[in-house]
């Protein structure tokens, strides 16, 4: 990953995103709260609670408002390569997380630290064989029982492939697919890793938005995610 690359990026970050989306019809906010609001849920649907939340690769801190909105009282830290993006995450939401800056192929802190681990479409950005260091990375800070929540884009979704392919902060990205991640997380010592897949209908279809849980085994959502468990 190229810190100097996303500090580039970072303070036109959220008009870049714009521009690349609005094929959908939809906000990038829409995205960045669709993400927690499902981590949320499957938080609830397992009984799981998170008093303390890492949001990996977490940018100019997009998430940051929605981890608030739907983990309230959990303490949150955002761990990036970039320390510009840090920075911006911090003007936008002062004093709502903790910074990290990852350095040396490392998060800045202790073993068994958080409840949950997250990160929202940021191993694109990683090369593939580098997937297993910071998958086992993940696990190191993540207590015993936590979870690791991933998501990505589909490289199946034409229309992803297609946003990605036009957005400038996504000139390096290389797709992963569902199934390699779920083997990636195995490989890395991660537990029952689940797929599933989301974002079936734009905006003009919004009125079928209820049935996308129904179609969550379906490989051609926009976007996936997967969940693993720490084992004792």
């Amino acid at each position: 990953m190229d810190s100097a690359e996303f500090d580039r990026f970072a303070d036109e970050y959220d008009q870049l995103l714009r521009q690349t989306i609005a094929v959908t019809g939809e906000g990038p906010e829409y995205f960045h709260e669709y993400k927690i609001k499902a981590l949320a849920q499957l938080a609830r649907k397992s009984n799981f609670r998170s008093a303390s939340i890492l949001d990996f690769g977490s940018g100019i801190g997009n998430s940051t408002p929605y981890f608030r909105r739907y983990f309230p009282s959990a303490q949150l830290a955002c761990a990036d390569i970039s320390q510009r993006s840090l920075e911006v995450a911090e003007e936008r939401f002062p004093g709502v997380s903790a910074g990290l800056q990852i350095e040396d192929n490392r998060i800045p802190c202790p073993d068994d630290a958080f409840d949950m681990t997250f990160s929202a479409c940021a191993f694109h950005h990683i090369p593939h064989e580098e997937h297993l260091h910071w998958l086992r990375e993940l696990r190191r800070v993540t207590r015993t029982g936590g979870t690791l929540t991933i998501f990505e884009h589909n490289p199946l979704n034409p229309l992803t492939v297609r946003a990605v392919n036009t957005c400038p902060f996504d000139a390096n990205a290389h797709l992963i697919r569902a199934k390699e991640l779920v083997e990636r997380y195995r490989e890395s010592g991660w537990e029952d890793p689940k797929a599933q897949y989301h974002l079936f209908f734009p905006r003009a279809l919004s009125g079928l938005r209820g049935l996308e849980p129904y179609l969550s085994g379906i490989p051609f959502g926009g976007q996936y995610s997967v969940t693993g468990i720490k084992p004792v």
